[in-house]
């Protein structure tokens, strides 16, 4: 049981994985990316095949989750500030890619019909635990 793999993250990108990747190892934890060579070679299949898949052995995945957790559970604002929800207090933001606009249909519309990449991408921040947005002075809609 100690030298098998548990996966505690999965990432659309293997840049977002190798940062992990890189932080986890500073800690001792030894670290296996599992379809990182896949989606590089074609990124539109990592939806389809769940992502890069970071992986630490069993008995570090405790720790290496705490570490995780310590990295994704607060964003920093412009002048360096814990970002804070008006609404929950939480300080846990994630980034999520949507179609919010005419534009950014048509082009997703595009790179399915094409196989090319989107041309054009929207993204927003939202709090984990309220769901709401942060437009881009960093403020809670």
């Amino acid at each position: 049981m100690q030298n098998t793999f548990s996966t505690i993250a999965r990432f659309n990108y293997s840049s977002e994985a190798e940062i992990i990747k890189g932080r986890l190892e500073a800690d001792g934890i030894k670290v296996f990316l599992k379809d990182n060579i896949t989606i590089d070679t074609d990124p539109l299949v990592s939806n389809a095949i769940g992502g890069i898949k970071l992986n630490v052995l069993a008995k570090d995945e405790a720790k290496a989750k705490d570490i995780l957790k310590s990295i994704s559970s607060y964003a920093l604002d412009d002048n360096g500030n814990a970002l804070i929800c008006p609404s929950c207090n939480s300080h846990s933001i994630s980034l999520y890619s949507t179609i919010n606009s005419f534009k950014s249909f048509f082009h997703f519309i595009i790179g399915i019909l094409f196989g090319t990449l989107p041309f054009s991408a929207r993204y927003e921040y939202k709090y984990d635990n309220c769901g709401a947005k942060i437009d881009s002075k960093h403020q809670a809609l």
